[in-house]
């Protein structure tokens, strides 16, 4: 049973996973030295009209509201991608052997963020690249990082930028983060939609997604927006 399942008492969860530093929001914004992440050096070049990242990384509350909270991004999804059609519900995917991790799906405009920044704020403040199948206090191959890349662009960035940091020892632990072909994204049920903005006061929220997008207003100030913009974009 995961964590964030627990509903009563949640003051003593929150104790205790503070305590035990299992609630502690990992950070990959910091190499050995504590700087910055480099910017990409490979980067798409301006594609025509809304682009689709997909990424996989811990619980699928943290990852959308980092990405609601970056500029030009118009709707970011909570969902499952790597396995079939059929398993991807919560109470199966829960069961970590569906072959699904929690995943995003964003829209965004790539004249106001491009393909190689989004995966910059990815590794620098959405996960851990360095945690193999688990993410903080949450375990298990659903919460694995993957890079599901839609084109044979998004591959070159993501492959490249992984090589670059790995060269660059930004991070003191080989990255374990994934980089395979986008089969299929499947939304995840309503009450899974924007769960962070809706349930801020949650211990779980508070102490592992929370930090993150402080953390992404601060080292991305030019970025960072308060609330993500209110669109009509179409899931297809």
């Amino acid at each position: 049973m995961r964590i964030r399942r627990f509903k009563l008492f949640p003051a003593l969860i929150a104790s205790a996973m503070l305590m035990t530093g299992l609630g502690a929001c990992t950070l990959a914004s910091a190499g050995n030295d504590g700087a910055p992440l480099p910017d990409p050096t490979v980067d798409a070049a301006l594609p025509q009209g809304d682009q689709v990242a997909v990424l996989a990384g811990g619980c699928f509350w943290g990852l959308q509201d980092v990405f609601e909270h970056v500029k030009g991004v118009k709707k970011v999804w909570a969902g499952y991608s790597g396995g079939d059609a059929r398993t991807a519900d919560y109470d199966r995917v829960s069961d970590g052997d569906t072959g699904h991790a929690e995943s995003v799906k964003i829209v965004y405009d790539p004249t106001k963020v491009s393909y190689g920044q989004l995966l910059k704020v990815y590794f620098s403040v959405a996960t851990d690249p360095t945690q193999l199948n688990r993410q903080g206090p949450d375990a298990g191959t659903q919460y694995r990082g993957v890079i599901f890349y839609g084109n044979d662009d998004q591959k070159r960035i993501a492959t490249a930028y992984i090589a670059q940091l790995s060269a660059a020892h930004a991070f003191a632990d080989p990255i374990v983060t994934q980089v395979v072909p986008l089969k299929g994204f499947y939304p995840a049920e309503s009450y899974h939609q924007d769960y962070a903005k809706r349930h801020p006061d949650e211990p779980y929220i508070v102490i592992n997604d929370a930090p993150k997008v402080v953390h992404l207003k601060q080292q991305f100030p030019t970025l960072y927006q308060p609330d993500r913009e209110v669109v009509s974009v179409t899931l297809h």
